[in-house]
């Protein structure tokens, strides 16, 4: 039974984000992000072993700090996954990256969501939606996944591009929203 706020917040039901268990996980996520981030110039090995501390990452994974996330503990990463700077996951529930995904600088990756209804925006409620990323998939610079995405494996998304929905196998997606290339509006 789901009973606790972090259980709620994982399990993608609506919680209050201002929890004091949440808040101690999101506290100690700042503390390691801040050792991990400090990693610029260490060797892969090193920041992958500090990566792994926090975010369940297979072998090969390279991180590029500055990175930046919620908790860490909500992310799964497969093998050799690439993540270039500046990248953010807002892993209030379950993100998934698989094998070889490749990922520009400053793309944005929100599991989190919020009520469309304002009085439950009010009472400070917050939800969330799991993003699923496949194998072998390349994630342009700068692009934003929205709250339960799943792009297929070998999926390619341009540079820049808002993925508001569901992104099939092998499919190349651009613009904002994003959608098949040479498809028009």
């Amino acid at each position: 039974m789901v009973t606790s706020e972090k259980q709620k917040m994982i399990a993608g039901g609506l919680y209050l984000p201002n929890d004091p268990e949440i808040q101690a996980d999101s506290a100690a996520t700042q503390v390691w992000l801040a050792r991990y981030n400090a990693l610029l110039g260490a060797d892969a090995q090193t920041r992958l072993a500090v990566l792994r501390e926090r975010i369940a990452a297979g072998d090969e994974c390279n991180i590029r700090p500055p990175f930046y996330c919620d908790y860490g503990f909500n992310i799964r990463l497969g093998t050799g996954v690439f993540m270039n700077f500046n990248c953010v996951v807002l892993d209030v529930t379950h993100v998934t990256i698989g094998d070889r995904t490749q990922i520009g600088p400053a793309v944005q990756i929100y599991a989190a969501d919020h009520p469309r209804d304002l009085a439950r925006r009010r009472e400070g409620l917050e939800f969330a939606r799991p993003v699923a990323i496949g194998a072998d998939v390349w994630i342009g610079g700068g692009a934003i996944i929205l709250p339960g995405v799943t792009i297929g494996d070998g999926a390619i998304i341009g540079a820049g591009s808002v993925v508001t929905r569901n992104v099939p196998p092998h499919a190349t997606v651009v613009g904002n929203p994003a959608r098949a290339a040479g498809a028009r509006a």
